[in-house]
């Protein structure tokens, strides 16, 4: 890729705020063009920061999708808050992220008094346009200009991608001159553990009960590429809190284990390239969300 010359390079880095469940990570990934951050339709789904690289001839910038901003009930919450507020003293701009299909929640409104305060220019990004009439769109964009001062606001629909590249030229105007920070193929600086753990969880998400998701983590127990095949082995523990989350987990005969190992599989081989065998275990750790050396063996390093 032929870059412009250093002077007048833009690169920085640019945060994706909001409530859960209004489409950060759906957002991430259509900008970054490759899916760098799980999706689900359950909130909470993202725990930790989560970044993807965007990189052009003319700029590089650098997505960070934070939690959901919600009251927490546990420490994994208070965490997922506290990185979620810690960013808007780390980045050039803030994508403030709203669903145009639910106006005026009160969720939104607890994210920007978070807001009120912050120097940082914040962007209102209105996202699912797609699933709304304009009047509506119109009639959001006309309440929210009397809430906060926004730089810019944009209505897109990350599911369609749809008006992005009026965000990310709204984007490089506000953006510091400055040089790459990542090689222009990469999307995102994530190491396989964590891709691959997470890549798991989403399947979790995306099989199981209302019960079991939010008390789900997945820790990678082992890693290994052989040299004598062309298999990737990965040994990977699917913790929850009580032994009844367990017995969903595992389904019956193991069938709901095999699910989630099956589709797991298939897109860690789609994505890595290789074959992929993948043992999967379920074990119980009670009140984990609450234990500090539980929450750091899952890569929440500041609890």
């Amino acid at each position: 890729m032929t870059k412009t010359s250093e002077a007048q390079y833009r690169s920085g880095f640019a945060a994706l705020v909001g409530r859960p469940n209004v489409g950060k990570s759906t957002l991430l990934n259509a900008l970054v063009g490759q899916k760098v951050a799980i999706m689900s339709n359950r909130p909470q789904t993202t725990r930790n920061r989560i970044r993807g690289v965007l990189t052009t001839p003319e700029m590089q910038i650098v997505f960070i999708d934070t939690p959901g901003i919600h009251k927490p009930h546990h420490r994994l919450g208070e965490y997922m808050v506290e990185a979620a507020e810690a960013t808007f003293r780390e980045v050039d701009v803030i994508l403030f992220v709203c669903d145009v299909t639910q106006p005026n929640h009160p969720g939104d409104d607890h994210v920007l008094e978070k807001l009120k305060n912050v120097q940082t220019p914040v962007f209102l990004v209105l996202n699912k346009v797609d699933a709304v009439e304009k009047p509506k769109i119109l009639e959001m964009i006309a309440t929210y200009r009397d809430k906060h001062s926004f730089a810019e606001i944009i209505p897109v629909s990350a599911k369609h991608q749809e008006q992005l590249d009026v965000l990310t030229a709204a984007l490089a105007r506000v953006l510091p001159e400055g040089p790459q920070f990542y090689p222009a193929d990469m999307v995102t600086d994530h190491p396989e553990q964590f891709i691959i753990s997470e890549i798991i969880r989403e399947k979790v998400l995306h099989l199981t009960r209302e019960e079991v998701p939010h008390s789900v983590a997945v820790g990678i127990e082992q890693l290994e590429r052989r040299e004598a095949s062309d298999v990737l082995y990965i040994h990977a523990v699917i913790y929850t809190e009580r032994d009844s989350q367990k017995g969903i987990l595992i389904g019956k005969r193991g069938a709901m284990l095999r699910k989630v190992g099956q589709l797991a599989r298939q897109e860690l081989e789609a994505l890595f390239g290789n074959k992929v065998y993948l043992e999967l275990w379920v074990k119980v750790k009670k009140d984990w969300r609450n234990e500090p050396s539980m929450l750091r063996r899952f890569g929440f390093d500041d609890v």
